[in-house]
């Protein structure tokens, strides 16, 4: 079986914590040798990946919508998709601890959408951003992951995990410590990626006190998400029985004798050898003859 084979069935029968890894170091693994090729090539253009980064410009997010989603699947640098991808991983096995792995996709999903807008909102409302908001692009999970991490902080804030270096530390310090990172390098050099982290970290947060009492936000959508799989989905063939003519009584009459003789074959076996003397056949032939429908 080809490597390529195996990653398919891997894939496909994968969880969806697997399947958010397997796309996002995909999508890393294609940018890179998309890069390669173009060195080789000798053309040194990479403005091709902006049309999958999100814009901060309104105008020109306006003609690549598409970026709202394809952002938090786009990493371009080695250390960045490592980083990102052991912490899905890690924090992604204790989200399903808690919740579903649909759960795990809308949280996903609604966290990087939450980061996009938060990154929108500041970087066309502060005069601060107003000179960068032109040639400024997000792209990552952070935000996705940001989400997941203080979901599960907020549903279950006393559970406690092991950091290297550290020990063990409740779920609900580390989310705190997360986040005020975030916050305090909001005017650094990661301006955009850190807003994005406190957008996803507030869709964590409304995640997880509505599921506290029994509220999923991510219903609607994965109902959503199960309809549009159902429209791919190959339906089984079906077959129309078209009934046969009915048996005639003399039909009736011979079918009922060889019946009859069949049973009282097996039975007269069965005085003479016992029941464990028959066949696998003869005793599902004794069973189905001894109790007709």
């Amino acid at each position: 079986m080809s490597i390529l084979k195996e990653l398919h069935i891997s894939f496909k029968q994968g969880t969806m914590l697997k399947k958010l890894l397997y796309v996002n170091i995909g999508i890393f693994v294609l940018v890179q040798l998309s890069l390669i090729v173009l060195k080789l090539c000798r053309i040194e253009n990479d403005s091709w990946i902006t049309y999958l980064e999100l814009p901060s410009n309104l105008s020109t997010l306006a003609t690549r919508p598409w970026t709202l989603l394809t952002y938090m699947f786009l990493h371009v640098e080695i250390w960045h998709v490592l980083f990102n991808m052991l912490c899905l991983f890690s924090f992604g096995q204790l989200f399903t601890i808690c919740f579903s792995q649909k759960q795990l996709l809308g949280t996903y999903l609604f966290g990087g959408i939450g980061g996009a807008l938060f990154y929108l909102i500041a970087y066309n409302v502060f005069p601060f951003f107003a000179e960068i908001r032109q040639a400024s692009f997000l792209l990552g999970a952070s935000a996705s992951i940001m989400a997941i991490i203080v979901a599960i902080a907020t549903y279950y804030p006393n559970f406690e995990v092991s950091l290297l270096l550290v020990g063990k530390v409740k779920l609900k310090y580390v989310a705190i410590f997360t986040v005020g990172i975030s916050m305090l390098s909001i005017a650094g050099n990661n301006s955009g990626g850190e807003i994005a982290h406190i957008g996803g970290a507030l869709v964590g947060y409304w995640f997880g006190r509505r599921m506290r009492v029994g509220k999923d936000i991510t219903k609607q959508f994965n109902l959503l998400i199960d309809k549009i799989i159902a429209l791919f989905e190959r339906k089984p063939r079906t077959f129309k029985v078209t009934p046969g003519r009915p048996k005639t009584d003399t039909e009736y009459r011979q079918e009922r004798r060889n019946n009859e003789e069949e049973l009282n074959r097996i039975l007269d076996k069965v005085k003479r050898s016992g029941y464990g003397s028959l066949s696998a056949e003869e005793k599902k032939s004794l069973f189905d003859r001894s109790n007709p429908s």
